[in-house]
């Protein structure tokens, strides 16, 4: 089915090849945008995601896709590419790293995900529910490839919300300095020595919450 072989290519089959060719620059461009959960006694529930593909990359990934009206594709036309979008992201932990209090928590798979596609570019949405939902002082979220194929940029307007949040908790958001001339430097071997297997840490988007 080819829906699902260019869902596999897009968050995964083509990933897995700029890892093992160990590419020192990305190939995919995201803008992504989002939304921390709160639950009304002030729990952190889980982080929705809008990640919004490059037109061109966009373009590719729907090539062969058939819709009653050309150019025009619906949830219910993207769903399997969806499902297999969403699929392909659980071997990379779904891009998405957080520590509440210093400490590692771990991700169920997303629910409520779907694909939209307007002004010629893909968006896909995932809601990630935390695997134990919890209160925290200290809140760390991280949004990043590891393999740094895939260039994660927050949007410039409302790229993070806290949705339901008390209101004495504050967001900041760091972007990721500009490194790519660094990153053009590591020639192949430095890649696949292994030593740099998690470069794209150097190109986190870094979001923190502090709450009473």
């Amino acid at each position: 089915m080819k829906q699902g072989w260019l869902g596999l290519l897009l968050l995964a089959g083509i990933l897995g090849f700029g890892a093992k060719q160990a590419q020192a620059h990305p190939h995919v461009w995201i803008t992504a945008s989002s939304e921390l959960i709160y639950a009304p006694d002030g729990t952190v529930t889980g982080v929705r995601h809008a990640w919004t593909f490059d037109d061109m990359f966009s373009t590719y990934a729907l090539q062969g896709l058939e819709t009653k009206t050309k150019g025009v594709y619906s949830r219910e036309d993207l769903a399997p590419l969806a499902q297999t979008n969403v699929e392909s992201l659980k071997e990379f932990d779904y891009f998405t790293f957080a520590r509440a209090e210093g400490k590692k928590q771990k991700f169920l798979e997303p629910v409520d995900y779907f694909l939209d596609y307007k002004e010629g570019a893909l968006t896909l949405h995932l809601t990630l529910p935390l695997k134990t939902p919890l209160k925290a002082r200290q809140l760390a979220l991280e949004v990043f490839d590891p393999a740094y194929f895939i260039d994660f940029k927050f949007a410039d307007k409302d790229p993070i919300k806290l949705v339901g949040a008390p209101a004495a908790c504050q967001l900041k958001l760091q972007r990721p300095s500009d490194g790519t001339a660094e990153a053009q430097k590591l020639n192949e071997q430095n890649f696949m020595s292994g030593d740099n297997s998690n470069y794209g840490a150097m190109f986190a988007n870094k979001i923190s919450v502090e709450c009473p």
